[in-house]
């Protein structure tokens, strides 16, 4: 069994990126810009952000942090988002998810210019992942394809499972390892809340993609020896042992399905550094302006 280590491909790709932009600055660029909209006070959602500052300043990246009250109006917001859309200095920019429920999600997100959605999110890139064309991709599934890639893990000709179908993870995931590329070229099994014996799936799978938000769903019992499993799932399970009275735990049985893999992510540690990684390389492009 190898583990997947997330956390140093991460580190390894922000040094690279932080190379681009010192060459930027030096050609008498400005450095790409990244601003991030939080609204409300989830501790989840406040604790990627402030990561996400932080990472930009590691690699040279301006960062904008917006912080607004949850009784923020949709106009408002709204608008929040037309001022950054036509702001010449910014060059990509999110709005953190999830949002209060007055807001209308897809409202906000379809508002977001396509050309600075950093987060890969609006309709437009979404469709041009699925026609395999130039696009920003959806953060956590572009770093999923960089563990792949990055740990040499072979994806042509596999079976690959996914088990989640948001169209934040394992919508985007199923597009991206059909596809003619590298990753890509598997066979795709997508499996949901309302496929009746997911193991049935499972123990036929090369590759097995997590993306459920349901600790220790995946048993040893229910995956074949030699499976890849990709665990996107980061769910706080209470700890009484721990100072902060919980822990990160992913959507595998690590215990029980570890001993059957080649490789596997861990969690923390393995999909969720690489999520804040796409972002910053798809501030990256659109700084540089090779996609739109």
């Amino acid at each position: 069994m190898n583990l997947i280590d997330g956390k140093k491909i991460a580190e390894q790709i922000q040094l690279e990126i932080g190379e681009e932009v010192k060459i930027l600055v030096a050609a008498g660029n400005r450095a790409p810009h990244l601003a991030a909209v939080l609204v409300g006070s989830d501790g989840g959602s406040m604790t990627y952000v402030n990561a996400k500052m932080k990472a930009c300043e590691r690699i040279g990246f301006r960062s904008t942090s917006l912080k607004f009250e949850s009784t923020i109006t949709e106009a408002e917001l709204l608008k929040v988002v037309a001022d950054l859309n036509s702001d010449p200095e910014l060059d990509g920019f999110i709005v953190q998810l999830p949002l209060p429920k007055h807001i209308n999600e897809q409202k906000i997100v379809q508002a977001i210019d396509p050309k600075k959605d950093v987060d890969g999110f609006h309709p437009v890139n979404v469709g041009r992942m699925a026609l395999n064309l130039p696009c920003y991709l959806p953060a956590t599934p572009y770093g999923i394809l960089q563990l792949l890639q990055r740990s040499g893990i072979e994806t042509s000709g596999k079976h690959c499972v996914v088990i989640g179908r948001s169209n934040i993870v394992g919508s985007p995931m199923s597009i991206l390892l059909t596809r003619n590329a590298n990753p890509g070229n598997c066979t795709v099994t997508v499996c949901h809340s309302r496929t009746p014996d997911i193991s049935v799936f499972t123990k036929q799978a090369d590759i097995i993609v997590l993306a459920l938000g349901k600790p220790g769903f995946l048993k040893g019992d229910m995956v074949k020896d030699g499976v890849v499993v990709i665990d996107v799932g980061t769910t706080r399970v209470d700890a009484p042992d721990t100072k902060a009275g919980w822990r990160l735990k992913g959507d595998a049985d690590f215990e029980s399905v570890s001993p059957k893999c080649s490789w596997i992510t861990p969690v923390p540690g393995g999909v969720g550094p690489m999520t804040i990684t796409g972002l910053l390389q798809n501030t990256l492009l659109a700084a540089k302006k090779v996609i739109y």
